[in-house]
Formats: C-alpha cells, structure tokens, sequence
C-alpha cells in the first residue's frame, strides 16, 4: 500500500510536485500517466526515498518513507528508467550483490536468481558482464534484481523501454500477475496502451499536479465524448 498526503516537490523557485494526495491499495495496478517534465519520475523517485518531499508525507506499507526509510525500502523494488548495472560485474554477480543487500539467505537466493533467470529468459548472457549488454538485457536484469527480495510494493518507471515485444510480454505478465497476487504497482509509464492493458487504476499529472484520479473504467468513459480513443482523452485533459 503507498500512501501521500499533500507532498509537495520544490528545486528552489521551481515546483515540481505540487500537494499530491493519492493512495494505492494492496494489489492495485496503478498507471501514472503525465507528459514529459510533468513530475512523474520526481514523484517516483520520493516514493522511493531518494528524494525527500519538500511537504507532506508519504507511506509504504504503514512505514513513513522519510521516518522509518529502512523499513521502507525493505518492502519496494524499485526500477528507475534507466537501469543503473555495475559494468565490470557479470549478471550474475550483479544479482548475488543485490540479494546480500537484502540479507536473503544463500540458497534461497540462489533458488530466487534461477527461477528468474528462467522467467526473463536471460540464458548465457547472466554470465557476462553487463557492460556486454543492450538495453533491453539490462532492463531485464535490473526489474530481476528488484523483484528478488519479493516485494511487497513495485514501483516501476517506464518498464518497456528497449524491450523486445516477447520481453516486454514477459514483462507486462510477470507486473500483473504480481498485483494480482497482492502486491502493489505504481508504474509510470507514457505508453497508454501499457496503461490500457495493465492498470486498475490511472492518475494523470500535469505540470506537477494530480488532475485525473480514477478507475480506468472512469478514463473510459470520457472515451465517448472523442474519438473513441484514450489517447484524445488523455490529449484533452492535458493540454
């Protein structure tokens, strides 16, 4: 469960997140959809606690992520959108690394790490370095790290970037049927079709506030008044 109330995001003059209220609930699939510059990945990142709100507080789990960020963290993965790797570490190291993090167990680790190798069909490349990588295999191996711990919370930034169609569909079938096992998702995303196929729920932010947040069946309904297309909705609400 994610929890904010009235946080705020300032870089000097400049807000970014500007009294965002929202809660996501245990096994909720939420879309957060915004243009560019629109203060998803700031939020993203607060959630996170890589940045602290300037107001406000926010909550994973019932643990207060500026308070109690320890117990917090325990309970996210989180997947930036753009995957930071130790270049000089192959996969596999980098996955071992991630766990010790953790303090998961050495052999429920290595179970952990097989199955999800298997899973993201990594093959051969798990033992080469991640400097060897594109894009895509590197975005495969960091979404492996954060779910190696079982999170309870999954907050994702713009997952299928350089994703093949058969990973990204590995990817979108592993993020729903996490949420419908119970874990909570908060993706970002700019693709409304992902958003489409994927979400419960949809908040869109526009220059740093939340205007739209409902089902996706309330979205939908809007659909009506254009084109037929949630991309005119979408278009509409935030121009």
């Amino acid at each position: 469960m994610i929890e904010l109330r009235h946080v705020s995001k300032k870089f000097g003059s400049f807000t970014a997140v500007d009294d965002i209220s929202l809660t996501v609930q245990k096994g909720e699939f939420y879309g957060f959809l915004g243009p560019n510059g629109a203060g998803k990945t700031t939020t993203i990142k607060m959630i996170a606690g890589l940045f602290t709100p300037t107001r406000g507080t926010i909550a994973v789990d019932g643990f207060d992520v500026a308070s109690r960020p320890l117990e917090a963290k325990q309970k996210i993965a989180y997947v930036p959108d753009q995957p930071f790797l130790y270049d000089k570490l192959t996969g596999r190291e980098f996955l071992y690394f991630v766990g010790g993090l953790y303090s998961m167990g050495k052999e429920d680790l290595h179970e952990r790490i097989g199955a999800l190798l298997e899973q993201f069909e990594i093959g051969d490349w798990i033992d080469k370095r991640t400097e060897e990588y594109s894009q895509g295999m590197r975005q495969r191996i960091t979404i492996c790290s954060g779910l190696l711990h079982r999170p309870d919370t999954i907050i994702i930034d713009e997952p299928m970037i350089g994703l093949d169609p058969r990973s990204a569909k590995v990817v979108k079938d592993t993020l729903k049927r996490l949420s419908h096992e119970g874990a909570t998702v908060f993706m970002s995303t700019h693709s409304l079709a992902v958003a489409e196929e994927l979400c419960d729920t949809i908040g869109i932010i526009k220059a740093g506030k939340l205007i739209f947040s409902d089902s996706l069946a309330a979205l939908q309904q809007y659909k009506r008044q254009y084109d037929g297309k949630l991309e005119s909705v979408f278009i509409e609400l935030t121009k």
